[in-house]
């Protein structure tokens, strides 16, 4: 259980009829939560591509210290630390092309053997308007479902680096969850992609591919919208 920061003595203003009457101690006929809990439940790090592919080159262990209060270099490389620490967090990177962004960064030959992925690539090295340009015409032809055939096959449920990277994803939360003081949530966003294109849900935390997010990696690609 994680313990949040006790709100104290409300006012009679902000009580209404959640605590009718008087009573001498202020925590007597109570009917409504004291303890809020702060976090975030939607953050993507370079593994999902709309954050990748526009400047974002921080990956989980940044994201999870951050969130616990630590000081981290931004992506700007500007030092930088939350006001307060979060008391938990979902880092929730997109299920299709998880950990795509980030190969396309370091040049990985899969991704290099592509007319599409020098250019991107390239793109992606010169920065500043081409960067963009590059990421907005990797994520329509993405969308649109006009990839280059194989392209994403390593970056698909059950393909062995897409594996690879959701473990990843499990050891990160794992590793920074602390009982008691902050909470790492394991969890993903799950984007169908469909004939007419790429639609999206809601981050999830569970799903109906396995009991378990520890044992199971996020469901495959959908025919059908969220």
């Amino acid at each position: 259980m994680v313990h949040g920061q006790d709100a104290g003595s409300p006012t009679k203003d902000a009580l209404s009829d959640a605590y009718p009457g008087k009573a001498y101690s202020p925590y007597a006929q109570r009917s409504f939560p004291s303890r809020v809990y702060w976090g975030d439940t939607h953050l993507h790090t370079r593994l999902s591509a709309d954050a990748g592919l526009f400047g974002n080159t921080l990956g989980l262990d940044e994201a999870y210290r951050f969130a616990k209060g630590e000081e981290v270099v931004a992506s700007t490389g500007q030092p930088v630390r939350l006001a307060r620490p979060l008391d938990w967090i979902v880092i929730t990177d997109h299920s299709d092309a998880m950990g795509f962004s980030e190969d396309i960064a370091k040049g990985s030959p899969n991704i290099l053997k592509y007319d599409k992925g020098k250019e991107w690539y390239a793109g992606m090295k010169a920065g500043g308007e081409e960067a963009a340009t590059a990421a907005k015409d990797l994520i329509t032809n993405f969308a649109q479902g006009t990839l280059p055939d194989g392209m994403l096959d390593e970056y698909s449920p059950g393909a062995k680096t897409y594996g690879s990277v959701w473990q990843r994803c499990i050891k990160a939360a794992e590793e920074h969850n602390d009982p008691g003081t902050f909470t790492a949530i394991i969890g993903f966003e799950w984007t169908s992609r469909t004939p007419r294109g790429a639609t999206r849900s809601a981050p999830r935390s569970s799903g109906p591919c396995g009991p378990t997010l520890t044992s199971t990696p996020p469901c495959p690609p959908s025919t059908t919208p969220a």
